[in-house]
């Protein structure tokens, strides 16, 4: 891994790539640079998840014409492929490195969903393993025992936006979560469950299932098992698979778009 990415700084190919780095024994993000080739005998890969590809975004954002090399695990690959097809990055400026995906030593199971063609990197060393858990679990409860179970978990949010702001793939710049008119500001926990729903909402067609707002979330919500049950109706009805294809998402009205017909929508 370590020749590849010096060989991609060398060549020219990419000007900087966004990897992992030892620092007081603790794998951080660190952008490696052709000006500074001695540091990649430095780069590492990290049991600790970063969103990576959300860096790269930013970057890109602040300059169109840089050209990145990315350390990417399958839900990395997912979302620079969901950021794409929301015209946030131009794929030719990223050149994917993949690196593997967990168990690891740190953890025996992981709930990874991943891609079915790895064509996006020359390195793949493992997948990770399926998920074990199902939304359609949920049904075997009463709509009025499901509705209190997500009462309950909502009602424990701080407001934190940490599911926020780790994801990969939320890049709105005037954040609906945020909106005077749509949540008040100081009150905890915020309005149930209009804060999680939107958020829910705005997930469909969008979550590439990371894990990463999960593991942000200091009082444990469930978040992926919510967001997956919006991203389950999206394939029921438009067959989209998130991250899984180059097509864009049938929620994306930029460029060609034919009208969805409303029987479609009929149960």
């Amino acid at each position: 891994m370590k020749d590849i990415v010096r060989t991609w700084l060398e060549s020219g190919r990419i000007d900087l790539f966004l990897g992992y780095r030892l620092v007081d024994g603790h794998p951080i993000p660190h952008c490696f640079s052709k000006e500074r080739l001695e540091e990649v005998e430095q780069l590492t890969e990290s049991l600790a998840r970063y969103p990576l590809e959300k860096i790269a975004h930013q970057m890109l954002q602040k300059d169109p014409a840089v050209r990145i090399g990315l350390m990417a695990r399958d839900c990395t690959q997912r979302s620079v492929r969901v950021l794409a097809a929301w015209n946030q990055i131009d794929m030719d400026r990223i050149r994917v490195l993949t690196m593997s995906c967990c168990p690891s030593d740190a953890k025996d199971k992981a709930f990874c969903s991943y891609l079915q063609e790895p064509e996006t990197g020359p390195v793949r060393k493992s997948n990770g393993m399926p998920s074990t858990g199902d939304p359609d679990d949920c049904r075997v409860l009463p709509a009025e025992e499901r509705l209190r179970r997500w009462l309950y978990e909502f009602q424990k949010c701080i407001k934190c936006y940490g599911c926020r702001d780790i994801c990969p793939v939320c890049f709105c710049k005037d954040c609906g979560l945020e909106h005077e008119d749509l949540m008040d500001k100081g009150v905890v926990p915020p309005e149930v469950p209009l804060f999680h729903l939107i958020r829910a909402v705005h997930m469909a067609g969008r979550c590439v299932d990371c894990g990463l707002c999960e593991e942000a979330c200091p009082v444990g919500i469930p978040l992926r098992l919510l967001y997956r049950k919006v991203n389950g109706i999206v394939t029921d009805r438009f067959g989209y698979r998130v991250g899984q294809t180059k097509d864009q998402s049938p929620f994306n009205v930029l460029g060609e778009f034919s009208p969805l017909e409303l029987s479609s929508l009929d149960d």
